[in-house]
């Protein structure tokens, strides 16, 4: 499998390139007022609003850092339904096996999107799942309000 490698903070973190339709250079974001923590706006993706959560707002508590290496990962989830991440130093690739990965120790109840972690020469990386980000109440309210604001 091929994931793509982002930072939040010092760590690391890897998205199943599957689950990625594009990836895109960081772009202007519409605000969106009373949004969930972590939802930085929305954006006009060919022609269709998608709304943007900010990954390092999501689970650090502070908006991403404005790098040339952020980027907004444009992912699609089972469902069929799309949204935009920002990500921190999105600028790597890892190849692994679903199997190199490993379940954690320790677990963090109010993050459900951390999955297993695997290693590489530079430390852990930790697999993140786009549809555990929010439950289906937030998300189905997310695009709701992308929709009434587009």
């Amino acid at each position: 499998m091929l994931f793509i490698l982002f930072q939040l903070g010092q760590d690391r973190y890897a998205l199943d390139a599957s689950n990625l339709v594009e990836i895109l250079p960081l772009a202007q974001v519409k605000a969106l007022p009373h949004a969930p923590v972590g939802i930085a706006g929305i954006i006009d993706y060919h022609g269709v609003t998608l709304p943007v959560i900010d990954l390092s707002d999501l689970a650090l508590g502070h908006p991403s850092v404005a790098r040339i290496s952020t980027r907004i990962l444009i992912a699609e989830i089972a469902t069929g339904r799309r949204f935009a991440l920002i990500a921190e130093r999105a600028n790597r690739l890892l190849q692994r096996d679903a199997t190199d990965f490993v379940e954690p120790e320790v677990t963090v109840e109010a993050a459900p999107y951390l999955g297993p972690i695997t290693r590489d020469d530079s430390g852990i990386v930790q697999w993140i799942t786009p549809q555990k980000l929010f439950s289906n109440a937030v998300c189905d309210a997310l695009y709701q309000q992308a929709r009434e604001a587009a």
